[in-house]
């Protein structure tokens, strides 16, 4: 399993920007954003690689992990 498989990693559109915004809560601050949602998952895919490696570059532990909890059948329940 790759490092980056270990944060979530959400695309979602917004109504205030009128495009789709990328983010990868616990990693990266911000995010990414675009009118393609493939583009800006595909976009946020690199960032969070990129931010990994940043981490490991600077000898930092990685911050905790955010997938494998079950998040989208989570969210079902909230629909």
């Amino acid at each position: 399993m790759k490092d980056s498989a270990r944060y979530v990693k959400i695309v979602e559109w917004s109504d205030e920007d009128q495009c789709y915004v990328g983010s990868a809560p616990g990693l990266v601050y911000g995010g990414c954003h675009g009118l393609d949602e493939r583009a800006v998952f595909a976009e946020l895919c690199e960032i969070v690689d990129d931010a990994i490696s940043q981490y490991k570059a600077d000898g930092r532990k990685l911050p905790p992990r955010t997938s494998g909890r079950d998040l989208a059948n989570k969210l079902q329940h909230v629909a």
